[in-house]
């Protein structure tokens, strides 16, 4: 039988988008069951050495300088978004009503207002999305999420969540496009605590309330002359330029059925290079991760043992996806690898019709949180987190544990 073919775009080559291409290119080694033969046609960037190196280096067939010519190039199936956050809606709303389904990096948009106006095009077009919460696709949270729908650890009681890294510790760090509220939104909070709210999401359920406080800790960084990669590869100068936007955040949670949560971020920690923990306690045991030890989970069944306390469990076989990367315990799998879960999890739903990956709404609902704890940090109370419409897919429970979907 003739596989599908589906042409890839890719907007963006900065450290995500490379990321997103080479990700494409392992399907068919990881997921040779899947039935689609990626190709990958074009990548637009306005930088031209990103455009060479989209040919040279992650075999393009050709490229484009603006990302409207890709969105009409009649070869393009589907497309990864991974400009920077504040070309996303612009982006996003014309790859929707180009009819193409898309995968978009977080934060969806620099606002919750951005996001809804994303999910909302996506709706009216009718086009698959996949958002990039890609630790949700750890084996390790995976089977996490397992023991919790099968009521192993008891009834859910609450969660502490924390991400909390040092990429943007030095003062000396460039001011990019993260700091400038215009294009970025929030800082941190869109960053990182997005990650958090949809691991929360994800393993405990909606998040419905938020008080919050934040900080700006390095107030004034200096203008950047050239730029890099990701958070690398940047040259400065002496002129500093002001931080717009926050550098920690706390967050205090609600959600349904009276589940209780606590979220903390920081980007300018000195020690923890990125320690993204999530615990979950149960009336009958928890779980802890750290993505850190992202192959390790450790696990706590029972109240009454003689020998109360975790048991730490390597990744195998019986954790989703492991065996499709790794053949036994013991043996590591890494960041990139949950980029190819999730690419697999797009293009099956580009295949199916499913929304199997993470959906815009899912991302709407984050940016919901994270404008929620702007508001609560700004006049110190509790603010609700708005509803959504849309295709949620955390709290999916079918087949959630199929190999092919995870």
């Amino acid at each position: 039988m003739t596989k599908r073919t589906i042409g890839v775009g890719v907007i963006g080559l900065g450290w995500m988008g490379r990321l997103h291409s080479r990700s494409y290119r392992k399907l068919q080694e990881y997921y040779p069951d899947l039935d689609a033969d990626i190709q990958l046609v074009a990548a637009a960037d306005p930088l031209e050495s990103n455009r060479d190196a989209a040919v040279s280096q992650l075999g393009f067939e050709r490229v484009y300088s603006d990302y409207k010519d890709l969105l009409s190039d009649p070869d393009i199936d589907v497309v990864s978004i991974c400009c920077p956050n504040f070309l996303h809606r612009d982006v996003a709303v014309a790859t929707a009503q180009a009819g193409k389904p898309f995968w978009i990096e977080k934060p969806m948009g620099v606002s919750a207002a951005q996001s809804q106006e994303i999910s909302a095009a996506a709706q009216r077009h009718n086009v698959v999305t996949a958002v990039g919460f890609n630790y949700r696709h750890t084996p390790a949270i995976e089977k996490a999420r397992q023991l919790i729908h099968e009521g192993k650890l008891g009834r859910i009681t609450n969660a502490r969540c924390w991400l909390i890294a040092d990429y943007a510790s030095s003062p000396t760090g460039p001011l990019t496009w993260r700091y400038n509220r215009e294009q970025a939104g929030a800082g941190v909070l869109g960053d990182l605590m997005s990650h958090g709210a949809d691991l929360v999401h994800y393993l405990c359920g909606a998040i419905t309330d938020v008080t919050a406080v934040t900080g700006t800790f390095i107030p004034k960084r200096p203008i950047p002359l050239k730029a890099g990669v990701g958070h690398e590869g940047w040259q400065v100068s002496d002129e500093l330029g002001p931080v717009e936007n926050e550098d920690y955040v706390a967050v205090l949670a609600r959600l349904n059925d009276g589940v209780i949560a606590t979220i903390e971020s920081s980007r300018v920690c000195v020690g923890p290079r990125a320690e993204y923990v999530i615990e979950v306690y149960g009336t009958d045991g928890s779980i802890r991760w750290n993505f850190e030890r992202l192959n390790e989970l450790e696990v706590c069944l029972g109240r009454d043992s003689e020998f109360q306390g975790y048991t730490r469990v390597m990744a195998n076989s019986h954790f989703p996806a492991f065996s499709v990367f790794q053949p036994s315990a013991g043996t590591s799998m890494g960041f990139d690898d949950m980029k190819v879960v999730e690419a697999a999890q797009f293009i099956e739903s580009v295949l199916s019709g499913i929304q199997y990956a993470p959906s815009a709404a899912d991302a709407c609902l984050a940016a919901e949180v994270v404008d929620a704890a702007v508001a609560s940090a700004e006049d110190g109370t509790w603010h609700a987190v708005a509803p959504v419409t849309g295709p949620l897919t955390f709290d999916r429970i079918d087949e959630d544990t199929k190999e092919s979907h995870v």
